[in-house]
């Protein structure tokens, strides 16, 4: 229900935080004694960029998503929604809200994007303060433009396509760096333009279906 979208919004902003803060600071950590490792993360990004141009147009099934699953399996849930409790005790028996379940999606889906965002950022820079201040930037921005996002995300429905050709392009700029290094400046222009055409090409095709 959208009343309560905001409080498993702010409980999902900070398990964000402190899930990425581990595993930026175990990444660097990582980099910074296997420098090959960087090549794995391009590797794995260059895999996940064709993959998601591959499955661009399949919708999510979130009934039968892993994650809903294991959860329902191992945890206790209520039948009827609780307001915005996450946990309800009946006849001293502790289960949990399917607001609760929203929550542990949430967070299951933050993990796979910050899969593919963290190495993307490695790229650029191995610096943890720097990858991390900007993933939390990021994250508290998204936060703040997600009510409006929400209304408008329909009409930017190719916008799914430029993320899949941007993950490719920065996973390739990766495997080929012993060779070829691609200046920052230019990392930037190509993803700029790719988020970019692919925002133009949805409006346009939106107001050419209209």
């Amino acid at each position: 229900p959208q009343q309560f979208q905001r409080r498993v919004l702010i409980y999902g902003v900070l398990g964000a935080i402190i899930m990425r803060a581990i595993m930026i600071l175990a990444g660097a950590w990582v980099v910074s004694e296997f420098s090959w490792v960087l090549y794995v993360f391009g590797a794995f990004l260059l895999l996940a960029g064709m993959r998601m141009l591959a499955m661009a147009d399949q919708e999510p099934d979130v009934a039968n998503n892993p994650v809903l699953r294991f959860a329902k399996r191992h945890l206790r849930v209520a039948d009827d929604e609780h307001g915005e409790r996450f946990v309800v005790v009946k006849n001293g028996v502790r289960f949990v809200t399917p607001l609760f379940l929203v929550l542990i999606l949430i967070e299951a889906t933050d993990l796979v994007f910050a899969v593919d965002s963290i190495p993307a950022i490695f790229a650029i820079t191995t610096d943890p303060f720097i990858v991390f201040t900007s993933n939390l930037f990021a994250i508290l921005g998204l936060r703040a433009l997600y009510f409006l996002l929400v209304d408008v995300a329909d009409r930017f429905h190719l916008l799914k396509y430029g993320l899949a050709m941007v993950l490719t392009f920065i996973g390739a700029k990766m495997l080929i760096m012993p060779w070829y290094y691609v200046p920052v400046q230019a990392s930037l222009t190509v993803v700029a333009v790719l988020i970019a055409a692919s925002c133009g090409a949805s409006l346009f095709v939106t107001r050419k279906d209209k």
